[in-house]
């Protein structure tokens, strides 16, 4: 009784689609099984920081047609940014006010714990704000001060505007290295100047800043070439006059010279905020480069070869099998006539 059943078994083994079926059954279980290969990977290690003071709610954005805030958009692309970061990345996240960054938590595997990291970006807010003025270049260095301690690269994201604004000496100077910390400062903001929302205590919009709502001129220092020509002028008591000063500083643009001038003085590189791809094409030109372990997941390799060995066992090796041979199809013929 076993001859027959070794004949099918001799006559199954030749046959091109079993030997088909056989190989997929061997390369799906090598996908289940196959573990992850250690490889060596350049990744990068930044302290993204965003800016949430009150000017970053300005509307000079659009998507879909409609007005959106420099935040609103900073944050998108900050999410969209960790899905196009090679891994394993580490990501750390941090928002300026008044003139320190707050940082929220130290860099992490962002492929790892992907969902996480941008669940924090998109909770950002500008309630998180624990005072009204906004001194950017304080906590830019301040920034760097913080990556450098971390060990890793800046993104600070910003729109630029002081307030109050700088005095006519200008901003404080950056005493740390220049390039210590590598990075990119981002420009948020349109080029035109726009009205900045006001919110009340309870956080509902009421209206815009106007021109009598905010400081246009910083005392701080020696007073404006101009000042002896103001009214009210007392060079000991009143250097500045006894008028008030009025400007554009209650309306906001991105201060893109400015931001170029800070990343000039500290080494760091500048880009204008646009998405993610673009932060992502930004911040890789002048990262640091930082060889991580990872491993790589090839179950697709014998997962694809099991799948074509299938489509070969019920779809070419048949229509194959059932082509008729010359000789056969004249016989055939013959037949029938």
């Amino acid at each position: 009784m076993m001859a027959p059943f070794a004949g099918l078994i001799r006559r199954n083994v030749r046959d091109p689609r079993t030997l088909a079926l056989v190989t997929a059954l061997v390369l799906a279980i090598a996908a289940v099984a196959l573990p992850r290969l250690p490889i060596t990977r350049d990744g990068v290690r930044v302290l993204v920081v965003v800016d949430i003071t009150g000017s970053m709610n300005t509307r000079d954005y659009g998507r879909d047609g409609a007005p959106v805030s420099r935040l609103a958009v900073a944050k998108e692309a900050v999410r969209d940014l960790l899905g196009r970061l090679p891994c394993p990345s580490r990501v750390g996240l941090a928002l300026f006010s008044e003139r320190v960054p707050f940082l929220l938590f130290e860099p992490v595997d962002v492929c790892r714990d992907y969902g996480a990291v941008e669940g924090a970006a998109d909770a950002l807010d500008w309630r998180e704000g624990w005072e009204g003025d906004s001194h950017i270049a304080e906590g830019l260095y301040g920034a760097i001060a913080m990556a450098q301690g971390l060990d890793s690269d800046l993104m600070f994201i910003t729109d630029g505007q002081e307030t109050p604004p700088l005095p006519l000496s200008g901003g404080p100077v950056f005493d740390g290295k220049p390039g210590a910390v590598r990075g990119v400062i981002v420009g948020a903001g349109g080029y035109s100047l726009a009205p900045i929302p006001k919110f009340d205590d309870r956080g509902n919009e009421v209206g815009f800043w106007g021109v009598n709502d905010v400081q246009h001129e910083n005392h701080f220092g020696a007073p404006s070439p101009d000042a002896e020509s103001r009214p009210g002028y007392q060079a000991r008591n009143a250097p500045f006059g006894s008028g008030i000063p009025t400007g554009t500083e209650h309306l906001s643009s991105v201060r893109e010279p400015y931001l170029r001038g800070l990343a000039g003085g500290t080494g760091l590189t500048y880009t204008h905020l646009e998405d993610g791809r673009h932060l992502a094409r930004a911040l890789l030109a002048t990262a640091t480069p930082r060889p991580s372990p990872a491993l790589a997941d090839v179950r697709w390799v014998p997962g694809a070869g099991a799948l074509a060995a299938l489509l070969a066992a019920y779809g070419l090796i048949p229509v194959r099998g059932w082509r008729p041979t010359v000789p056969g199809f004249i016989k055939a013929v013959g037949r029938w006539s």
